[in-house]
């Protein structure tokens, strides 16, 4: 007798039935396949072709570029900022502080630390001076001190070319004021007052008063710190000229020449060399004399600049953005 039994639905046939194929192997009850259509990242490359895979990755490398160039001296191998040396303590010392090195009276047969072609300066001053009225806001935390200076004139000294007492000013200001001055160390502050007893004056004074405060045994113009005076004393010469060696605009040298003063009025005493060749030079080193070693060292061959070949880049700031 023959088994009766129908083909399982889904084709399978039982045993000793023969084997039979199916024109449409899925049975018509089935429902059919869902097919995706392509989604919006397919349609993307299909439309893009490399683009759609290079384009994630430009956008990738330029935020790390970006990133880089931000945190700048923060990432591994580049270049140090200069070390703005050792803090003395503003009241450590007497006398001028920041004075052209003695030297050995030979000079290496040459002097560094010429002065410019420019406009005029003054020669000599009345020996006495003028403030220049005006008042800021504390700059900087000052979590350890807030310095109190007020802003001076020799009188005598024409500062008309250069805009005037208030140009000075200005400069003063904006430059103590520049978050890569002395205040990007939370320890200090500055407030400009009208009178008083401030902790230093800012005095801009002709070159034969800059002579008698600061020293002239080598015949170089410069700038220095007189304690005794409670003086920072900006050379007038300087001021309107510059300096050769320093190898920067003037407006360059004036932001130096305030810092480096500065600097030894809230403890900065000591000078500094180049220390790494080809980086930015140290604002405590002495640029107007030069921004190689081997130029102040044959000034002042006692000094601390160690005749070692180096070379710096000019640099106005305590903490330059390399």
């Amino acid at each position: 007798m023959t088994d009766q039994r129908a083909p399982d639905p889904a084709g399978y046939c039982p045993p000793g039935e023969p084997l039979q194929a199916r024109w449409d192997p899925l049975p018509e009850d089935l429902p059919e396949p869902d097919v995706a259509k392509p989604g919006r990242l397919r349609r993307f490359v299909a439309t893009y072709g490399w683009r759609a895979y290079a384009l994630p990755v430009l956008s990738v490398i330029t935020v790390l570029v970006v990133v880089d160039a931000v945190r700048g001296v923060d990432q591994p191998g580049a270049a140090a900022a200069p070390a703005v040396g050792r803090l003395s303590g503003h009241a450590d010392k007497a006398g001028i502080i920041g004075a052209p090195p003695k030297g050995d009276g030979s000079f290496a047969g040459r002097l560094s630390g010429s002065l410019p072609a420019g406009g005029p300066y003054t020669e000599s001053g009345a020996g006495t001076w003028h403030l220049v009225p005006g008042v800021t806001p504390q700059v900087g935390a000052a979590q350890t001190h807030l310095f109190t200076y007020t802003l001076e004139v020799e009188n005598g000294v024409d500062t008309s070319d250069i805009g005037g007492d208030e140009s000075v000013a200005t400069m003063v200001e904006a430059t103590l004021a520049n978050p890569k001055s002395w205040i990007h160390d939370p320890r200090f502050g500055f407030q400009r007052i009208a009178g008083g007893t401030p902790d230093f004056r800012i005095s801009l004074a002709s070159r034969q008063t800059t002579r008698q405060l600061c020293g002239f045994e080598i015949p170089i113009d410069s700038s220095c710190y007189n304690s005794d005076d409670g003086r920072v004393v900006l050379s007038d010469v300087r001021w309107v000229r510059g300096a050769v060696a320093f190898d920067g605009d003037v407006g360059s040298y004036r932001q130096y020449q305030i810092n480096h003063e500065v600097g030894h009025a809230i403890g900065y005493h000591d000078h500094q060399p180049c220390g790494s060749d080809g980086g930015l030079a140290p604002v405590m080193m002495q640029q107007t004399f030069g921004v190689a070693n081997d130029d102040i060292a044959a000034l002042d061959p006692e000094g601390v600049v160690p005749m070692d070949g180096k070379k710096c880049r000019f640099n106005p700031w305590p903490y330059p953005r390399n």
